[in-house]
């Protein structure tokens, strides 16, 4: 087996939209902001890291958002999440689908479908 992980997920962002992105990601979602080397800082954007995940948001400038690609995050307590988006004033989309595991979809600023799961104990 040649791979071992994820590093990160990209996802796409319309230009000079850095604010409203670490509103959602670092407020709301409460992912921390971690430094883009200088390189890569000067393109915009801005990454983001919690547990077990890293989210980068790259500027793209005929930015159209991911309606169907999406990454699938792992919560420890779907239902709160979903009242904190809710009451960010984001909607939640109830999907049960998925076999072993409650969850939900939703949209970031811009439009990106994000899915949401936290496994079904027993």
């Amino acid at each position: 087996m040649f791979l071992t992980g994820v590093h990160h997920v990209q996802l796409a962002a319309p230009p000079g939209q850095e604010d409203a992105a670490r509103a959602f990601y670092a407020g709301v979602l409460g992912l921390t902001e971690v430094p883009k080397p200088p390189e890569l800082a000067a393109r915009g954007g801005a990454w983001f890291r919690g547990p077990g995940v890293e989210l980068h948001l790259g500027v793209e400038n005929d930015f159209r958002p991911a309606l169907k690609a999406h990454p699938g995050l792992l919560v420890s307590d779907l239902d709160g999440l979903g009242e904190r988006l809710r009451a960010a004033g984001i909607e939640v989309r109830a999907d049960g689908l998925f076999p072993g595991y409650r969850r939900f979809y939703a949209d970031d600023p811009f439009g990106n479908r994000l899915e949401f799961l936290e496994p079904v104990s027993g």
